[in-house]
């Protein structure tokens, strides 16, 4: 469950926070559990949704980049996976805004629809839709510098 906390988080100790505030919330309401399901995967959705709950408090959204003039390529057609560690790619995800990287966790991690997004942040789903785009937008700038210095570093 750290893990998933982490990639709503800015860095580990907002992630260990909220897996804290997450746990409180599961001992306060295991009578709850029907045994309909996984316990992890009741477990993980109270963690995400505590995540929301504190992304909410703390992050109003807007519209912060215009990306209307950037480019960007990859180098190959591989895996991103492959090309990168998932450190590093959990480390890109937090450097987005905050209002990317939540809706890119959900949309992504989670597999929410727009239109669940949407409800769940108080957005609409065409901010739900563009956050995402400009979320993969500077995503792919990130790891096509990250692909670019590697093999500066391995020319060397």
């Amino acid at each position: 469950m750290m893990m998933v906390c982490f990639r709503y988080s800015r860095n580990k100790q907002d992630a260990e926070d909220t897996l804290l505030e997450g746990f409180v919330k599961v001992f306060n309401n295991l009578k709850q559990f029907k045994g309909e399901g996984s316990f992890e995967g009741w477990i993980r959705k109270i963690m995400v949704n505590t995540a929301i709950a504190k992304f909410k408090k703390t992050n109003p959204f807007e519209v912060i980049i215009n990306f209307e003039k950037i480019h960007y390529s990859i180098a190959s057609d591989e895996n991103v996976y492959d090309q990168i560690g998932a450190k590093v790619l959990v480390n890109m995800i937090q450097q987005l805004p905050p209002s990317y990287q939540m809706v890119f966790n959900l949309y992504s991690f989670e597999g929410m629809k727009h239109r669940e997004i949407a409800e769940q942040l108080g957005i609409s789903e065409g901010t739900s839709k563009s956050n995402l785009s400009d979320a993969r937008t500077l995503l792919k700038k990130m790891i096509d510098k990250t692909n670019k210095y590697d093999l500066a570093a391995n020319i060397k």
